[in-house]
């Protein structure tokens, strides 16, 4: 029997979604499964994005142009341009969503076996980019105890070698929700210029910064023009996680053109999720400012909720809609399951996400997992009651 690749046999299973098929039969039985494993938002998507799919008069169901419509990526330089980054059409490629964006700058700027540092925990899928692009994940741990702020560039400095080749951050952080400041880019900054690496920053969250603190982007610093590559994506920012629309964004020539010819080899991003995104540039900043609110509103219920148990640790996110908890427990995936397969509370359950998925170094995050507050407060407050009922059951 033919085998399959040792490519294939290393992509790691995604921690999110591995536990889909317990739910699936947990549901069949009848038993309400409360979903804080997954960031899939409950707000609504803006409705001029969905009418400019609905309304438009296509008879021709036609290839995109590869790189995205002219006047597509002409609307997303004014966009960044409201966020004080100075940028044109040229220095972005429309991609199949952010993931796609980041598969092209891995595969442009590091060649097989070359090493990437990522703080950890990290989004999980980083691990399987990494895989398929053949290259390394060096990690540096971030720490629930510094509320997974930026290591000591120390750390990085130790984990440099000739083999390095970039940094990647998400700023907000999935998972962490962790927001790194102005003087944490120009650290990762000096860096980077000083080893000639690039700097590349997931920043797909930009819009979701709590308590009044703002998203610096690195493409606001100065000086690392060259270094910078950014992704990003509408998935999260309009609710529109199915458009499956993102861009991969630099003022490095020699990325783009080596982007570009992956981008051709794919052919083009999907028409209608175009159309969608173009028109969804022309939301009004109080659709933002109302989503802000409500996801500060829900960080707020679910973190005040959570710390109601004991031995339960936190880590308290100024952006995105995610949080990282450390529980009384050895095995979060055990957990994870246990409450899948057996646990009820008035026939109902919850699912979350153990974190390990989304740690590089064995046996970090065992006793994490993390949370997405993405549904309404009740909701929230339900949860995590049956999470409380569930610890005193499972710990016994």
């Amino acid at each position: 029997m033919p085998s399959i690749s040792r490519k294939g046999s290393s992509m790691p299973e995604s921690p999110i979604r591995k536990l889909v098929p317990f739910s699936e039969e947990a549901k069949k039985k009848g038993v309400k499964v409360i979903h804080l494993n997954i960031g899939q938002p409950d707000i609504e998507t803006p409705k001029a994005a969905l009418d400019a799919v609905k309304n438009n008069t296509l008879t021709v169901l036609e290839y995109s142009r590869t790189e995205g419509s002219e006047t597509y990526r002409d609307k997303l330089a004014q966009y960044y341009a409201k966020h004080d980054i100075q940028i044109t059409a040229k220095d972005i490629i429309v991609t199949t969503g952010g993931s796609e964006a980041l598969a092209f700058a891995l595969n442009s700027v590091l060649d097989i076996d070359d090493e990437i540092i990522i703080p950890e925990p990290f989004y999980a899928n980083y691990n399987g980019f990494a895989t398929a692009a053949g290259i390394k994940v060096v990690p540096v741990v971030s720490k629930i105890d510094s509320n997974f702020s930026l290591p000591p560039i120390e750390e990085f400095e130790k984990l440099i070698t000739p083999r390095t080749k970039a940094i990647l951050i998400c700023n907000p952080g999935n998972p962490t929700g962790y927001l790194y400041t102005r003087e944490e880019i120009k650290k990762l900054a000096n860096i980077v210029k000083a080893h000639d690496l690039f700097l590349i920053s997931d920043e797909v969250y930009r819009e979701f910064t709590y308590d009044g603190k703002e998203h610096y982007s690195i493409l606001q610093e100065e000086g690392i023009e060259q270094h910078a590559i950014v992704v990003d994506s509408v998935s999260k920012r309009y609710s529109m996680c199915g458009a499956r629309i993102g861009c991969l964004v630099t003022k490095n020539e020699a990325v783009i053109r080596t982007a570009l010819k992956f981008a051709q080899a794919r052919l083009s991003p999907p028409t209608y999720a175009l159309i969608a995104s173009e028109a969804a540039l022309e939301t009004p900043q109080e659709y933002f400012d109302k989503v802000k609110e409500e996801y500060q509103a829900r960080r707020n219920v679910l973190v005040e909720e959570l710390e109601t148990i004991e031995g339960v640790k936190i880590g308290n996110p100024k952006g995105a809609f995610y949080c990282i908890a450390e529980l009384p427990i050895a095995d979060a995936d055990d957990f994870a399951r246990w409450l899948l397969e057996e646990y009820r509370l008035d026939g109902e359950t919850v699912m979350i996400a153990p974190a390990a998925g989304f740690y590089a170094t064995e046996g970090l995050g065992k006793n994490q997992v993390r949370i997405a507050y993405v549904l309404d407060k009740e909701s929230l407050k339900r949860a995590v009651h049956i999470l409380k009922q569930a610890l005193t059951s499972y710990i016994g």
